[in-house]
């Protein structure tokens, strides 16, 4: 992994779920342990950084330390220690502290995208959105090819329900990464969110079509949907039944995308409801740990 890539996942970084994170710790620290991460080259080291990260996601400062102070010794000055030292100081010290520590960075260098957008979260954290707006804006304006500076704009907007601003954001991630399917899937529900019905229909089957199995040997009905597949073919669904339920979201599109048909309506609605009940009953066959008991209530719901 390149440095430009693995600062800006660090300076994208948020807090990972308990589980996964104490997942991390409990398979990284006999690595760390037993000092053997030395001997094997980028991936080791690799693995003491995450294993930073998700001691400090699990409150485990001390595994943390331990971790960086490895990283310091071998990479003194490193841009990426530098900002695993930041988000320590987050987990323990004064928002105003890691502010300035931030500013410090970004004076010693202005091109530290990193440190720009890890002061961005420490002002949505402290709950000063305009702030963290701002700073993004700015990075944004120097670092228009940082992605997850756009991701991280869209979702502070969409926290605040400007789903209108958060759809301009995401434009600028599409044209960035037009081969990831999620930003599509994102899109497409930001713009559901936004009332944009015939919108986020064109860019869920956008998503369905990036994602789905094309192997003309195997016909649809064969296919099991999953992922971001089976997210994007519930989107279709929520959106058909906005049509049928309310047929003025046809032509209630601020991006001016027109509505589908009255047959193809028809037949997305048919299509998206035998693609739920595939993952459904797939779903339902697969043991307690595997299903999500959550995701076959809803569709259990729609299919009556």
């Amino acid at each position: 992994m390149d440095l430009s890539s693995s600062l800006q996942r660090l300076s994208a970084h948020r807090p990972q779920p308990p589980r996964k994170a104490q997942e991390t710790l409990d398979s990284g620290l006999p690595l760390l342990d037993s000092g053997k991460y030395a001997r094997m080259g980028d991936e080791g080291w690799e693995a003491v950084e995450k294993l930073a990260l998700a001691a400090l996601d699990v409150g485990k400062i001390d595994v943390a330390d331990r971790c960086l102070r490895a990283l310091a010794d071998k990479f003194p000055g490193s841009p990426r220690v530098e900002c695993l030292t930041g988000m320590r100081m987050e987990a323990t010290e004064s928002p105003e502290t890691c502010l300035k520590y931030y500013d410090d960075l970004l004076e010693s260098d202005p091109a530290n995208a990193a440190a720009w957008r890890r002061k961005a979260a420490v002002y949505r954290r402290m709950g000063k959105l305009d702030r963290a707006v701002e700073e993004l804006s700015a990075m944004l304006d120097t670092f228009y090819a940082d992605v997850e500076g756009w991701l991280e704009l869209a979702d502070i907007y969409s926290s605040c329900h400007q789903y209108t601003h958060a759809l301009q954001s995401l434009s600028h991630a599409l044209l960035l990464a037009p081969q990831n399917p999620f930003y599509f899937l994102q899109f497409a529900e930001t713009a559901y969110l936004a009332a944009d019905i015939p919108l986020a229909t064109k860019m869920f089957l956008t998503a369905i079509d990036m994602t789905d199995d094309d192997d003309a040997d195997v016909p649809l009905r064969d296919t099991i949907p999953t992922g971001i597949t089976l997210r994007a073919w519930y989107g279709v669904k929520l959106c058909t039944h906005k049509f049928i339920t309310d047929p003025r979201a046809a032509s209630a599109s601020a991006s001016d995308t027109p509505g589908p048909s009255a047959a193809t309506l028809s037949q997305l609605d048919d299509l998206s409801r035998e693609r739920l009940r595939t993952a459904y009953l797939n779903l339902k066959n697969e043991s307690p740990p595997v299903a999500d008991t959550e995701f076959m209530s809803v569709v259990a719901t729609i299919m009556q």
